[in-house]
């Protein structure tokens, strides 16, 4: 998310849903067992423990004589969480009293999958379920669905009713005691506030954002929610000072479900602090995955410009350097922030791809909340080789904006592109269901420092994080970077928040020059892996220090981050296997950073000296005599170019042209498995084969030759043509085809005009427009398409014209068979309080005409001018330099005279 001071720019789902809800009802009958009813107003207590007779937590449901439901938890037997009223109210139904006790049934639940990013990738699931049903005011029912693990516990409601129900509100609390430790961040829809320690006491009256950590003498409670879509909205706490008690607060007013419901899982992880740092309970309570092939989803390093350089994105020629820098580095992304234009990206990613890298984009979330945009938008990334999304701004927990998640998620696992989601909610238990989810923000980031320096609680905050925030899934406060200063903490510390906090796209946020001038923090960055086999927690405090413990492979990664005074951490290997293990270690030295080498056992204890709100980052790999480093090689893609001919052509409609490409070996080979091919636009014809090599040396080449035909209803404007090489290399780090692409430009012109011929009548080559869409024969009234007025400029209207909106560029394809243009130009009437804009016209880019600034008082100003030979015709209206963003520009009446 980018912060700006107070003025932040900030029916299969119902099947799914139905189908979901009869999964929690039903209950399998061999593993099954069913209680009886009990008496209307009879009070009743049930225990739920977990799936075996070690599992340390355990739940009770009390019923009273009122029908009143509370909830608690205890940890290896002692309450950790006290009975709390829980409950939930329809529009139809207070299910939170008067409720009768139907029967409970009992089974195990076991369940295994695989993550593509987190903490750990293989995971298994266990828990006992027990449905308790009950029946309220008219003969509502209610079932209570409780799942208890070795980790924690969670409760559900679920209402059955087909006809569907609306929620007004939830009676769900927790109760804790009120000299509790706690770790809380006051609400807001964007999670971004700082976590403060405090007690559950004594925490101001208001709202906070899960989860939320509290330690009851000695154990430990995280409190969160999982399973949250567009079938609902997204909770929070809400809590009176005094009180131990927290309450589940909803984003909407009212929560409409359309058939049968069930709610969300509140969640209480439950544990010692390593237990809640590890757990993947969050996940495991989610629905399984929708994406079946997750072949394309990769997570790992992305060098982004923005946060140290805010203007980098509008630079196509700074963003290659970011791109030669993680091609360098072996870093497979880069992301383009906002400022990037359509015009260079296609290209840019061509460039990046070439080299082994893939380009994110990003994107508010507004330019892509239609349908139509997503359907339009996204395609068109794809077609231009994008790999992924950073979505941004979103701040919300509405049912509507998860409905919104829903939506694009679905859209961009469809299309094969990653997702990152700033100014966002939390994860609940989304990466499990759309593996394509790399990270999501949600945090207190590096950009707040930017923004506000100097800031003394850095540290603090990065050492709370990790216990909080970061248990319920990836997170990405974009770390590590050196070259800010202000900040409370060491260059070890940035150094090792790029592990410790875990993120499937981890976002170096310092420019390449920086990184550079940090060798040995840029020698182990390069070696990070972003997603996980196995996490450990040695050591921490909330708000004070974690040092966690991450294996990829058969390395393990150890890293500190520290809030306190000068120390000497240590920590036993005992984690490590039998056998002799070489350390790695960077930390804070006396004049930066400085790397140490030690050969250890697991039976050694492990120690570092780090600095007063530092850090280390160490990497552990087997010893082995002929090796001197744990560091494996970074991927380095040989050197190949691409040639085609021609570069740029026309093409008629149903006429072919010839296209030819050369790929060739320049350096760093051999390369294998290559293939040469046109990759047509969708119903564009190529007669000639694919050319393929299964394998090359350096100064080695290949030729293909095409003909590529336009369908004969193929759409008018400039196409471009791929012509593409792929290739492997041997020993890979990567294991993936590197993608090389140059592209043909071609024109599909539309008919040359004849006559008298009114521009709103003609097809746009583009059109481009600062709001809005650019609209025929009516004025541009911001929103959408059709929603302008009659073309009115000085109190004098016109039938026919454009209107558009600075800054506005409409081309239109003449052919060289016109001789003059005439518009009358000015701002339109449709707004009071009018702006000023500049008027240009071109032929082939060379100016014709063009007005200086017009300003919203002055009357229709008339251009006419020759337009021999002009091929593309070019209407630009640029803001006049007011500030005023009213800037309605119409060319009204606006016609050539041609042949």
């Amino acid at each position: 998310m980018h912060v700006s001071p107070r003025n932040r720019i900030r029916a299969a789902l119902a099947v799914a849903v139905a189908t979901a809800t009869a999964a929690l009802v039903a209950v399998n009958p061999t593993s099954a067992q069913a209680s009886p009813a009990a008496a209307a107003g009879e009070p009743a207590t049930w225990v739920v423990t977990g799936p075996s007779p070690t599992a340390p937590a355990s739940a009770q449901v009390q019923l009273d004589s009122a029908g009143k439901l509370t909830f608690a938890v205890a940890d290896q037997g002692v309450t950790v969480l006290a009975p709390s009223q829980i409950g939930i109210e329809t529009e139809t139904a207070d299910l939170t009293k008067g409720l009768e006790f139907q029967g409970r049934a009992d089974r195990i639940v076991n369940e295994n999958y695989t993550m593509t990013v987190g903490k750990q990738r293989e995971r298994h699931a266990a828990f006992r379920e027990s449905t308790f049903s009950f029946v309220g005011s008219g003969g509502t029912r209610m079932d209570l669905v409780v799942r208890v693990s070795s980790d924690g516990v969670a409760y559900r409601y679920v209402l059955p009713e087909a006809g569907g129900v609306k929620v007004k509100r939830e009676a769900s609390s927790f109760s804790l005691p009120t000299d509790a430790t706690a770790w809380l961040q006051p609400y807001v829809s964007y999670y971004e506030t700082k976590p403060a320690e405090t007690t559950a006491g004594a925490a101001a009256t208001g709202d906070f954002g899960l989860p939320s950590l509290f330690n009851v003498n000695g154990t430990y409670v995280l409190l969160t929610e999982s399973d949250v879509d567009g079938r609902y909205s997204g909770g929070r706490l809400t809590h009176q000072a005094g009180s131990g008690t927290y309450g589940i607060k909803l984003a909407d007013a009212q929560v409409t479900s359309t058939g049968p419901l069930a709610t969300p899982w509140r969640t209480a992880i439950v544990g010692d602090l390593a237990t809640v740092t590890t757990s993947t309970l969050t996940d495991d309570l989610a629905p399984p995955t929708r994406v079946t092939d997750t072949s394309w989803i990769h997570p790992g390093s992305v060098a982004w410009s923005w946060l140290v350089e805010h203007d980098s994105p509008r630079d196509p020629a700074r963003q290659r350097q970011y791109i030669d820098f993680a091609a360098r580095n072996g870093w497979p992304y880069v992301l383009i922030d906002a400022g990037w234009n359509r015009s260079w990206v296609p290209e840019i990613t061509r460039y990046a791809r070439a080299r082994g890298v893939e380009v994110l984009l990003w994107f508010h979330w507004t330019d892509l909340d239609t349908a139509q945009e997503r359907d339009t938008t996204l395609p068109l990334i794809k077609s231009w080789g994008v790999a992924g999304v950073k979505i941004d701004f979103m701040e919300s927990d509405s049912q509507a904006r998860f409905k919104w998640y829903d939506d694009v998620l679905k859209k961009t696992a469809e299309l094969k592109l990653m997702v990152n989601f700033h100014g966002a909610t939390i994860p609940r238990g989304i990466q499990r269901t759309w593996p394509h989810v790399m990270s999501m923000e949600s945090a207190r980031g590096l950009e707040y420092l930017t923004l506000n320096p100097p800031d003394t609680t850095r540290a603090a905050v990065n050492t709370t994080l990790p216990f909080t925030r970061n248990v319920v899934g990836s997170m990405d406060p974009t770390p590590t970077v050196f070259s800010i200063t202000g900040r409370d903490t060491t260059d070890a510390h940035e150094l090792a928040t790029f592990m410790v906090f875990e993120s499937g796209w981890q976002h170096g946020a310092d420019s390449p020059e920086s990184y550079r001038m940090q060798p040995e923090a840029l020698r182990v960055m390069d070696q990070l892996p972003t997603a996980w086999d196995k996490t450990r927690l040695l050591s921490g405090h909330p708000g004070k220090e974690a040092v966690l413990a991450r294996r990829s492979g058969d390395r393990w990664f150890l890293g500190g981050l520290s809030a306190v005074s000068a120390k000497t951490f240590k920590t036993p290997l005992n984690f490590l296997p039998e056998g002799q293990w070489r350390v790695e270690t960077v930390h804070d030295g006396p004049n930066g950073l400085i790397r140490e080498t030690e050969i250890v056992s697991a039976t050694d204890t492990f120690s570092v000296p780090v600095a007063t709100n530092g850090g280390f980052l160490s990497m552990i790999c087997r010893y082995s005599a002929d090796r001197s480093t744990c560091d494996q090689p970074v991927r380095k893609v040989p050197q190949t170019s691409l040639t085609m001919s021609p570069t740029e052509t026309d093409a008629r409609p149903g006429n072919a042209v010839d296209v030819n490409g050369t790929f060739k070996v320049s350096a760093d080979g051999p390369i294998t498995d290559v293939q040469l091919r046109v990759m047509p636009p969708t119903g564009w014809q190529v007669d000639g084969p694919t050319v393929s090599k299964p394998r090359m040396r350096d100064g080695e080449s290949i030729e293909g030759h095409w003909a590529v035909t336009p369908p004969e209803k193929a759409d008018y404007g400039y196409v471009d043509l791929p012509v593409v090489a792929t290739f492997r290399f041997p020993n890979d780090p990567a294991d993936r085809p590197v993608h090389v692409e140059k592209a043909v430009r071609v024109f599909v012109p539309p008919p040359t005009p004849s006559g008298t011929a009114y521009l709103s009548d003609l097809p746009f080559v583009s059109a481009t427009n600062g709001w809005g869409p650019v609209e025929r024969d009516m004025s541009n009234a911001d929103v959408g398409a059709g929603d302008g007025a009659t073309l009115t400029i000085g109190g004098k209207t016109y039938a026919k014209g454009i209107g558009a909106h600075a800054t506005s560029e409409i081309t239109i394809f003449l052919g060289g068979a016109c001789r003059t243009f005439h518009t009358d130009v000015g701002l339109d009437d449709e707004t009071a309080d009018r702006g000023s804009v500049a008027y240009q016209v071109l032929g082939d880019g060379r100016q014709l005409a063009g007005t200086g600034v017009v300003r919203g008082t002055d009357s229709a100003r008339p251009i006419d001018t020759d337009v021999t030979g002009v091929r593309i015709l070019t209407l630009r209206v640029t803001d006049g330099g007011d500030g005023n963003g009213w800037d309605h520009a119409d060319w009204a009446d606006a016609r050539v005279i041609c042949a």
